[in-house]
């Protein structure tokens, strides 16, 4: 009989990643760095443990959106009060915020419980070139996609 592994908190090893968003379309970034975040991509996967890696995005200014997304997309939040329902397109938010998009289309791929916001956790994204993680040593990823 076969017993299945299941990773213990202790025992995961966690890597640190560096994205560069530079004409990169939003969500595939995004997808790509939640599979990251969640740690889809090593064998010892479970989805109760949180065994993902550090993931940094630079460049976060720099992302694509397709088609009309740009002028037509919009992004919203609610301040919990009645009434409180704000939208700005993507457009405005990339200029004034870009790091609050990038993090906001990550954040939807997540689970949306305490294992999903630990995870989030792990994001750390910049607008421009440069971060401060370079005593962690953190390794370049790249993402396969189609030019567009």
């Amino acid at each position: 009989m076969t017993r299945t592994y299941t990773p213990k908190v202790g025992e995961v090893t966690r890597e640190w990643l560096v994205i560069d968003a530079t004409d990169v379309v939003l969500g595939r970034l995004a997808s790509h760095a939640a599979t990251l975040l969640r740690g889809k991509h090593k064998p010892t996967f479970a989805n109760h443990v949180d065994t993902g890696d550090f993931v940094i995005i630079v460049n976060a200014e720099k992302v694509a959106l397709t088609g009309q997304k740009l002028q037509k997309k919009r992004a919203y939040r609610h301040s919990g009060y009645p009434g409180g329902l704000k939208s700005v397109s993507y457009e405005e938010l990339l200029e004034k915020n870009p790091v609050r998009a990038v993090e906001k289309a990550v954040r939807g791929m997540l689970p949306k419980n305490s294992l999903g916001r630990d995870q989030l956790s792990k994001l750390k994204v910049y607008a421009g070139g440069e971060h401060p993680h370079a005593a962690q040593q953190p390794t370049p990823y790249t993402l396969d996609q189609v030019a567009q």
